[in-house]
């Protein structure tokens, strides 16, 4: 039987790391539960623990819905872990952002590349998100500016670098919303961190080329999934032939990315 960390929450009973049924090879712990990094606890000062704290090792929790969702905890386990060694797209162009160290185009890269090729993975499109696309996603919507904060509407904010909404937070943790499976657990402030921003920030983009698919009732595009992202795309089913500024500036930044910088 699995030791317990001594807690009088069930819920954190210590589970192995190691299981078959993982939901991807990067992942920690199996379906139905999500990690949590070593950390100090509180327990009654005694001689044994004069401090009055104790360390819990990284461990496996189970997840209440019993779905895939993933935690802060994860998202920067996997990174550190995987991401170093990735090779391949993004083509490192820094598409003009190179004044300064905090908006530097080619910062991101190593990001782009892991969660892209994760949530590819995992939710299988048939056309996999190309690396690229992110990259220029990322480019139009915070120019690389990673503590970028704008309003979204009806007291809503967008933040950070994909500019993810706290409306869109909202959906991507609610297991009884739209989001069926594979849920992200962040809240505001972790849209801040490029790490946890561009891993929710592609998952949105996975949960918006389904939206777009179906209002055009056939299998969206990835630049159709940007429109969708952008909220431009019913816009642009009415009128083809307007030019939105911020859409144009995005379909630039995936040409040079295609064409100039390669």
């Amino acid at each position: 039987m699995s030791p317990k960390i001594k807690t009088a929450r069930k819920d954190l009973e210590k589970i192995p790391i190691v299981s078959s049924k993982r939901k991807h090879k990067w992942r920690a712990c199996s379906l139905g539960q999500h990690w949590v990094r070593s950390h100090p606890r509180r327990v009654k000062v005694t001689k044994k623990n004069p401090t009055g704290y104790t360390d819990v090792e990284g461990h496996c929790r189970h997840n209440r819905s019993k779905k895939d969702e993933i935690y802060k905890d994860e998202l920067d386990k996997i990174a550190n872990e995987y991401f170093d060694n990735l090779r391949g797209k993004p083509f490192p162009c820094d598409l003009g952002f190179n004044k300064t160290k905090t908006y530097n185009g080619n910062s991101y890269d190593k990001l782009i590349r892991g969660w892209t090729k994760y949530w590819n993975e995992v939710l299988k499109p048939n056309e996999p998100l190309d690396p690229d696309l992110v990259k220029a996603l990322i480019a139009s919507e915070s120019s690389f500016n990673k503590d970028s904060k704008n309003p979204a509407g009806k007291g809503n904010m967008a933040r950070g670098l994909m500019q993810v909404t706290d409306e869109t937070l909202k959906i991507l943790k609610d297991e009884k919303g739209e989001i069926k499976n594979h849920l992200i657990d962040l809240d505001q402030k972790d849209m801040y961190n490029p790490n946890a921003n561009i891993c929710a920030g592609i998952r949105w983009l996975f949960r918006k080329k389904e939206t777009a698919s179906a209002r055009l009732k056939r299998v969206a595009t990835w630049e159709e999934a940007v429109a969708e992202y952008k909220s431009y795309l019913r816009l642009l089913l009415k009128a083809p032939k307007v030019g939105i500024k911020n859409f144009e500036k995005f379909k630039s930044y995936y040409d040079k990315l295609k064409n100039e910088c390669s």
